[in-house]
């Protein structure tokens, strides 16, 4: 039997439809992998609640799972609590789950340490005053907010954990830890508000009032409880009519009984004042019906069959609330004249009611489905549209409207703060009064230095202008330029913020320094030219002088708080700034023996000779003779800097010279033990300059028997530059004295000049 072939059209069809079935496999079987993959990590480990960690990954993973987030959502609840067991997790989880749940895994770990760290130091503060408990919220909420507006996935991720661990507390009956009961219904409970997550609301607000006020909870749920039978069976009858009578009027809806928020009613008591019997509604239904029309059909069916009243009618169709909330609240009076609170909504806004930004995630999850009654035409508006909703919960925990329970609303504590969006919808966290100039720094220094201008929520304002929480700011950036002196003005208003006025005076005082780093280069540049020292590094120049860098030596000297004086010192003997063929007569022995000093002229007898002060040569040092105007022959080191210069000028008046052989004898020193000619050296010592120092070197030259003559010192830096003039019998014996020196604390070299 022949097969039949396949259309193409038919096989491009099934290709596809096979691509899809193995990508929606792999999502799925992202839950299970990262469940396997995290079970050996977590076994036995424990949070510091006491709670098994791998339970309780679970139960986030469920809890995520029924507020409609996906596989790979869920699967994040596992991941998050490997990090803590793993060597490099970003590098091991990107690797079997891909750098999306790697990112979403670590950004929650962090702002999970974060708080832990933050209730430790609550817990061991729990009688500080209640100003430093609200500083420590403040700042919890802080970090939540920046943490939530870099990965939105973090906010499911954190509400799902915090109802599993009043969970775990309720099933336990163990006291829960102080602050986090408090901090669930002050700061989560309002964010699942906020983001219209009504069934983790409910369930944090009645766990956490049953930890702050056990006796209150307790008594309301007996209200509830003693006729509940009553009521229940009350309620299904009304329901079932309702339901029979909106289908005879062509009506299709499903009808239920609402289920009872304690906390709700207990904040309803106490802000209007009521006994529990005056509680509306305590019995509730909820009709849901297929489009708006039909909500409004509803409605006026269930008017005409009960009697309404009047002022406890809300239409949140027509008006949402803040969050995106929709439905028709109305309250009736059954035939005994029973209040019965009514909710009539369509099956979209049920989910939305239900599980809020979850049933319309469009953030690296489903597709765009809008967010707060508005349709979202791109995963854009839908991110600005959630991250405005956590802009206003910052703003329900600025109010203060957090404190019901207790009666005693805490105080405003974030009022000095205001998070603005850019237009790439991440938060910026601002001072309050700041402005476009202060939100540019924020964002980068360069796009601070280069702003000419803003817009907000896509209108043009002066920079001055104020910005306001939720706002979204565009800067105008130049190609280059820099900062105005009038943003320092504060009359003018430019900046509010102290960092970015920082800023500003930084780049004013560089553009200062740069011209006072140019005059100092100018003017050493200058002297060494005078000096011929143009070969010399700078760097070099600069390390000499104890200075880290030239740039930092021509900043001294460009504000003339360095001496070019001293650069001279440091580039020629205070004795070179003579005459250049200045020159020293030999000295003779202390004794009275008499000699000729130690040189002889070749060719020539009994010629006047003298050593030359700039470089002192000593036996047996090489050695050259220029004949000066009247003072004889100048004897010079063969590698004199000076002679070089004046046989470069006068190299017909170059002689030969040698050391004498046989040096005159005669009696020894009495103090030193020398016999015959000593000669003057000079001795360069560069050390730390530290008390003692002038001493050791001092004694070294006593220990070697050498006859100090001579000592210039110089310290700039906490550097000291010494040189010592000690006379010698020959410069051979320098060797060991120099290493000697060298050898002691602090010296950095030591060298003969």
């Amino acid at each position: 039997m022949q097969s039949q072939a396949v259309a193409p059209a038919d096989e491009a069809t099934a290709t596809l439809i096979a691509a899809l079935a193995a990508a929606q496999l792999e999502v799925d079987g992202a839950l299970v992998r990262a469940r396997a993959f995290a079970e050996p990590l977590l076994a036995g480990a424990l949070l510091d609640t006491g709670e098994d960690v791998l339970a309780h990954a679970d139960g986030v993973a469920a809890i995520l799972a029924g507020m409609g987030a996906s596989p790979t959502m869920q699967a994040a609840a596992y991941l998050v609590y490997t990090c803590d067991h793993l060597n490099k997790p970003q590098e091991a989880i990107a690797k079997g789950f891909g750098e999306g749940l790697a990112a979403l895994a670590l950004e929650t770990t962090k702002l999970v340490r974060l708080q832990r760290m933050a209730r430790i130091a609550q817990n061991a503060a729990s009688h500080a005053p209640q100003a430093q408990t609200q500083a420590a919220q403040t700042e919890s909420v802080r970090k939540m907010l920046l943490a939530f507006s870099r990965d939105l996935r973090v906010v499911m991720l954190r509400l799902a954990s915090r109802l599993q661990t009043l969970r775990h507390f309720a099933a336990s009956k163990r006291p829960v830890p102080p602050g986090l009961a408090q901090e669930s219904l002050n700061v989560f409970a309002p964010l699942a508000n906020r983001l219209g997550i009504w069934q983790v609301k409910w369930a944090l607000e009645d766990l956490a009032f049953r930890f702050l006020e056990p006796q209150t909870y307790h008594d309301v749920a007996k209200q509830l409880d003693e006729k509940r039978a009553e009521r229940e069976a009350a309620v299904e009858r009304l329901r079932a009519e309702l339901a029979a009578e909106l289908a005879g009027q062509g009506i299709r809806a499903q009808v239920q009984g609402r289920p009872k928020n304690i906390y709700s009613i207990v904040k309803k008591m106490r802000g209007k004042g009521l006994r529990f019997e005056r509680v509306y509604d305590i019995r509730a239904l909820r009709i849901i019906v297929a489009d708006v029309a039909a909500c409004y059909a509803a409605l006026s069916w269930v008017h005409t069959r009960f009697s309404p009243i009047t002022e406890e009618f809300d239409d949140y169709i027509a008006k949402p609330k803040p969050n995106g909330y929709q439905s028709l609240h109305t309250v009736v009076r059954d035939a005994a004249g029973g209040p019965i609170e009514v909710q009539i909504r369509t099956e979209a806004m049920h989910q939305h009611a239900e599980h809020g930004v979850a049933a319309h995630w469009a953030y690296k999850e489903a597709g765009v489905k809008g967010y707060a009654g508005v349709s979202a035409s791109s995963p854009y508006e839908a991110k600005i549209a959630v991250l405005r909703q956590l802009l206003a919960w910052e703003r329900d925990i600025a109010g203060g409207d957090t404190g019901v329970a207790t009666g005693t609303p805490d105080a405003p504590v974030l009022d000095d703060r205001i998070y603005v969006l850019t237009p790439d919808a991440a938060v910026v966290e601002l001072v309050q009064g700041a402005t476009a100039v202060d939100f540019a720094y924020s964002v980068h220094t360069n796009v601070g230095h280069r702003c000419r201008g803003a817009r907000v929520d896509g209108h043009l304002v002066p920079l001055s202008t104020p910005l306001r929480n939720g706002q979204t700011v565009d800067i105008i950036t130049a190609k280059e330029g820099g900062p105005s002196r009038d943003w320092l003005n504060p009359e003018l208003g430019f900046l509010n913020s102290q960092r970015a006025r920082a800023k500003v005076r930084a780049w004013f005082n560089a553009q200062a320094l740069t011209e006072t780093v140019a005059k100092g280069r100018e003017a050493v540049e200058k002297l060494l030219q005078r000096e011929g020292k143009t070969a010399l590094r700078l760097d070099d120049l600069a390390a000499q002088l104890g200075f880290n860098s030239a740039d930092d030596l021509f900043e001294v000297v460009g504000k003339d708080a360095f001496s070019l004086r001293n650069i001279e010192i440091v580039l020629r003997p205070p004795e070179s700034v003579q005459a250049l063929d200045d020159t020293v007569p030999l000295r003779k022995p202390r004794s009275n023996a008499a000699g000729k000093g130690g040189v002889l002229v070749v060719g020539v007898d009994s010629l006047m000779t003298q050593l030359a002060k700039c470089c002192k040569p000593a036996p047996p040092d090489l050695i050259s003779g220029f004949v000066t105007r009247g003072k004889g022959v100048s004897v010079h080191r063969a590698d004199c800097s000076n002679l070089r210069n004046m046989v470069g000028r006068s190299g017909d008046r170059v002689i030969e010279v040698q050391w004498s052989a046989a040096p005159a004898s005669g009696a020894k020193d009495s103090a030193f033990g020398q016999s015959g000619p000593v000669y003057p050296v000079d001795i360069s010592v560069e050390a730390v300059d530290r008390q003692g120092l002038l001493r050791d070197i001092s004694e070294v030259f006593t220990k070697e028997k050498m006859n100090v003559i001579g000592v210039q010192t110089q310290t700039i830096k906490s550097i000291a530059w010494m040189t010592f003039t000690v006379e010698v019998p020959d410069a051979a014996r320098l060797g060991r004295v120099l290493r000697s020196v060298g050898a002691l604390e602090g010296v950095r070299a030591a060298r003969r000049r």
